[in-house]
């Protein structure tokens, strides 16, 4: 392990600040996670610079901007942990470059501000922009697979800065080749935007129905930003630090796919346990999809479980969030997300992926 000593001296050319000891709890939406040493990067150049001093060292970092998508375990992280604070951003005729560090929905509310559409959908999302591609995040009916111009990135086997279409991403649903990978750095976004102010196509049934729109119709751009941050906040999924619902990372698992294969054995098991219901299915590449939050409730786990005594709860707006009650550590996230995931297996037979990305933890 390093000492602040020796990172100090390592980085004193990069411009990052050094922090001792710093509790990552302060740094996630779930507010868990033990101590770490860590280098702020406020500019671009930091960040570059910061990451090739630390990969020719051979010291463990981990990228962190906006803590949205991470679940850190009590113990913390035993190597430096890289702030991502750069957070310029730049609107083009019909397009916007933000740094990786920029704050997302401070982006999509310029974005809507200035004038333009096309970013609408993801309003309300916590996190930064260098995160949404790696994500490939979604929310009603957009991807920002379909929004990307290029990605700016540093390769940390050759230490090069280059861009790189989305084609070369490998997008899927909620992922990339980003994601789970140490290839790469996020350093800049580029986003097409649409200079009329209208949304993009409207695909998501509920938001289409609160907007008098048919699939596929567009509306304002800042109409559809006050619809979704009100569907969102009453489903807590818009960061406020006096409701609990929202300390979480979102979704915590993503919709399963089931392959054609194993589609009758899945709806036989949910025949056998509900009876004859309407089962909400989408079709995917690669399969059907479900509804995650469907199961969960199906699979006995309701709003709030286990209990008001909890310090880890399922939401109560939203049963797809695990919810930090104030005192949860990382273990009982970790505890929850497994008796939810397991009981979903049991009574149905699919087993739900975790969404967010887990650090010194295995669910």
């Amino acid at each position: 392990m390093v000492s602040p000593e020796q990172l100090r001296d390592l980085l004193a050319e990069t411009g990052a600040l050094v922090r001792p000891a710093v509790p990552l709890a302060e740094l996630t939406t779930l507010r868990v996670g033990g101590p770490a040493l860590v280098a702020e990067c406020d500019s671009t150049e930091a960040l570059v610079a910061t990451v090739r001093a630390l990969d020719a060292a051979g010291i463990a970092l981990l990228l962190v901007a906006g803590g949205s998508n991470l679940l850190i375990d009590d113990a913390g992280f035993d190597g430096v942990v890289v702030r991502v604070r750069n957070t310029g951003v730049e609107f083009g005729t019909d397009s916007v470059l933000a740094e990786a560090g920029a704050n997302w929905d401070e982006l999509v509310a310029a974005s809507v501000g200035a004038g333009f559409g096309g970013l609408e959908c993801l309003s309300g999302i916590p996190g930064s922009v260098g995160a949404t591609p790696v994500q490939n995040v979604g929310a009603y009916g957009v991807e920002v697979e379909s929004l990307l111009r290029r990605v700016r990135l540093l390769d940390r086997a050759s230490g090069a800065v280059r861009w790189a279409d989305p084609a070369e991403l490998g997008f899927g649903y909620r992922t990339s080749v980003l994601k789970h990978s140490d290839v790469a750095v996020v350093l800049a976004v580029e986003f097409a935007l649409d200079p009329s102010g209208m949304s993009a196509p409207l695909r998501y049934g509920e938001l289409a129905r609160v907007l008098g729109a048919g699939e596929g119709e567009s509306r304002p751009a800042a109409r559809v930003r006050d619809e979704v941050l009100r569907l969102r906040a009453g489903k807590g999924m818009v960061l406020d630090p006096a409701d609990h619902d929202t300390w979480s990372a979102g979704s915590f698992f993503t919709n399963p796919v089931v392959g054609d294969d194993r589609l009758d054995q899945v709806l036989a098991a949910i025949t056998a346990h509900l009876g004859e219901v309407t089962v909400p299915t989408y079709p995917a590449p690669s399969g059907t999809k479900f509804s995650a939050g469907w199961l969960i409730e199906r699979a006995g786990f309701a709003k709030g479980f286990p209990g008001e005594q909890a310090s880890a709860r399922l939401s109560t707006k939203h049963t797809l969030a695990l919810t930090n009650r104030g005192s949860a550590g990382a273990a009982d996230i970790v505890a929850l997300a497994r008796t939810v995931r397991d009981g979903v297996r049991d009574r149905f037979g699919i087993v739900l992926e975790p969404e967010p990305v887990t650090v010194g933890i295995s669910l």
